[in-house]
């Protein structure tokens, strides 16, 4: 249990022990992902409102500093960016020279991720740094990271993790989660994931919390998850799926999605990258860079002859098939936690949740 002072101080303790802190902080109408200095970069009374393709900030009167829901970036631009040199060669004369151009990561505090957030981490913990063909590069910066969660208290109008089982307390993946209360004063209720979790809180002036305290905090979540905005019938969801590939519902997104690929790149576990190769102008360096990409696009399924995947209903479909259905036969769980995030910054507001109950006859 530590008060507004002493999450100032924990965060000065992590600073302390070598990480970067990463945190939100509120730039151009919108709650951002970005370096912090400490307690005062957080955005303190801001909330937000979310509908489809619907997204603005409002003021709250209690002062809380995570008073908001999943704001658009994703954690994943961290560990797996979204721009990243693999390699360089370069011409030596009569030979070349391989240099493997990735970095040794900075240590990184991830403060403020939200319980869906986390879950998204742990999912593609397990697409990229498990199995045989682990990813190095995130594997790193994964093992560099300590993840300090902060439990939801307020869904917009698009979440729906309580469906999807990833909110909105978050029970594993974390280093310390909090929760925050402001009544009777502005405090946090702390609970420790991991001995580095332990070690980073014993350097605080924290105290053991009180019955009221957990009864407090318990309570904010369970609010939480009475007021989500949106759910998902889960029951049997990926057998509906596969079961409806031709489903006219197919035909009648694809009359209103744009193609642009906002929710796949907002989204915290998508996790498609193509290769780009490239020369300078003297013909000397060549590097290899991966960059995101995205099954929205045509290029993405294109194969020799053409596009596999010709037709954006095809692409739509795949997204949602892959997520919510294939995914689970590959990797054991939902690629979907239920942020809400591919709600909020569709252009057009098309919502999943609506999508999915259309084709699969589950209401939502």
């Amino acid at each position: 249990m530590v008060d507004i002072v002493g999450f100032g101080r924990l965060l000065e303790a992590l600073q302390d022990s070598g990480f970067e802190l990463l945190g939100p902080t509120v730039r151009e109408g919108a709650i951002v992902l970005s370096e912090i200095a400490g307690v005062d970069d957080l955005p303190r009374g801001v909330g937000d409102d979310q509908r489809p393709g619907h997204y603005r900030l409002r003021t709250r009167d209690d002062g809380q500093l995570f008073g908001w829901a999943a704001p658009a970036q994703p954690w994943k631009n961290r560990f797996l960016p979204s721009r990243l040199e693999l390699v360089q060669i370069r011409r030596k004369g009569s030979s070349l020279e391989v240099q493997d151009a990735t970095q040794v990561p900075t240590p990184v505090a991830v403060i403020g991720a939200r319980p869906c957030e986390v879950a998204a981490m742990t999912v593609q913990d397990r697409v990229l740094s498990k199995g045989d063909h682990a990813d190095p590069d995130y594997t790193a910066r994964r093992r560099a990271s300590f993840v300090l969660a902060v439990n939801c208290g307020t869904p917009s109008g698009n979440c729906f993790c309580v469906s999807m089982d990833t909110g909105p307390r978050a029970t594993n993946g974390f280093d310390l989660a909090a929760t925050e209360l402001t009544e009777p004063e502005h405090r946090f209720v702390v609970e420790i994931g991991t001995e580095v979790g332990a070690q980073i809180l014993a350097k605080v002036d924290a105290r053991g919390a009180e019955e009221a305290d957990l009864a407090a905090a318990d309570a904010v979540v369970s609010e939480a998850a009475e007021h989500m905005g949106r759910t998902v019938d889960t029951q049997s969801l990926p057998d509906a799926l596969l079961a409806n590939p031709e489903h006219p519902r197919w035909d009648d997104v694809a009359e209103r999605c744009l193609g642009c690929a906002n929710c796949t790149l907002v989204c915290p576990t998508c996790f498609c990258t193509t290769v780009e190769d490239t020369t300078d102008l003297s013909g000397e360096v060549a590097t290899r860079t991966r960059t995101w990409d995205s099954c929205f696009a045509p290029d993405f399924a294109y194969i020799y002859g053409g596009s596999v995947r010709p037709e954006l209903r095809e692409r739509y479909r795949q997204w949602h098939t892959h997520k919510l259905a294939s995914w689970i036969e590959q990797f054991g769980t939902s690629g979907c936690v239920g942020c809400g995030r591919c709600i909020t910054w569709c252009p057009v507001g098309i919502d999943i949740t609506e999508e999915l109950a259309a084709v699969t006859g589950h209401g939502n």
